[in-house]
């Protein structure tokens, strides 16, 4: 953990020294994310209800999932950017290096930038949490915290898969992006929106339903059924399969002899 602060250290360090550009970036990020949180804001100035969620409902959804993956592209950024590492070689110099490999790459670059939809994501509980009428008991707030944890694994995992893939085809393969930032953009409605196919394709394939539309039928009181509460838990499964194909990329690591 203190080598992980040293490393952490350095990258605030290093993204300090163009201050102006830093904050930008932040900004351009927060914008982004305000994008998607108008794009829901004109959907309920038209309908009261979207399949039976209310606004505030959907925002506490929309808050969730958005600090999940804002925490994962902040902290795990260095799988997400993996395909430069194999391209220009760097990743050969962290093989001969004493320390763990995926510890290596998970220091290796942390993209504070995204602090910007981190902070979107904090505004909108701020107002969703109060406005959207659950009482904020012990078992609510513990399903919440699971669901923001879980997601930022699962997401991780995602980021894992992709860096895996980079192995076999050096360049990184953009079609992942629909479960990266494609789950972001869906996840801001619960996902039963998008009608069952989907909700049991992230539930028992890409499992962001787990961390997102079960417990949070909980959350909301939609359903009593304490086992929903913590299904999130039951989605940090889907590392195992996310490791496992890391494991198999790095035994058939060949390198590009940059």
């Amino acid at each position: 953990m203190r080598l992980y602060l040293r490393y952490f250290a350095i990258h605030v360090k290093s993204q300090m020294q163009h201050k102006a550009s830093f904050f930008l970036t932040i900004l351009g990020q927060f914008l982004g994310a305000f994008s998607a949180f108008l794009g829901i804001y004109f959907m309920f100035t038209r309908f009261n209800q979207v399949e039976g969620f209310t606004y505030s409902e959907v925002l506490l959804c929309f808050a969730t999932v958005l600090m999940a993956f804002s925490l994962a592209e902040c902290f795990f950024r260095g799988f997400d950017a993996f395909s430069s590492m194999i391209s220009n070689g760097e990743f050969d110099r962290i093989l001969v290096r004493p320390r763990g490999i995926v510890f290596q790459v998970l220091a290796s670059k942390v993209e504070l930038t995204r602090l910007g939809r981190l902070l979107q994501s904090v505004l909108v509980f701020a107002y969703a949490i109060p406005a959207s009428g659950v009482p904020w008991q012990m078992d609510k707030v513990v399903t919440l915290l699971l669901m923001i944890l879980c997601g930022t694994a699962v997401f991780s995992g995602l980021f894992l898969i992709y860096a895996g893939l980079c192995f076999f085809t050096t360049e990184g393969l953009e079609v992942l992006n629909i479960f990266t930032d494609g789950g972001r953009e869906f996840g801001r409605y619960p996902f039963v929106v998008y009608g069952k196919p989907v909700l049991l394709f992230f539930t028992f394939v890409v499992p962001l339903a787990l961390f997102q539309y079960y417990p949070f039928l909980y959350l909301i009181g939609r359903s009593q059924n304490p086992l929903y509460m913590l299904l999130p838990l039951a989605s940090l499964g889907f590392l195992l399969p996310c490791y496992a194909l890391w494991r198999i990329g790095l035994r058939h690591y060949r390198s590009t002899g940059s």
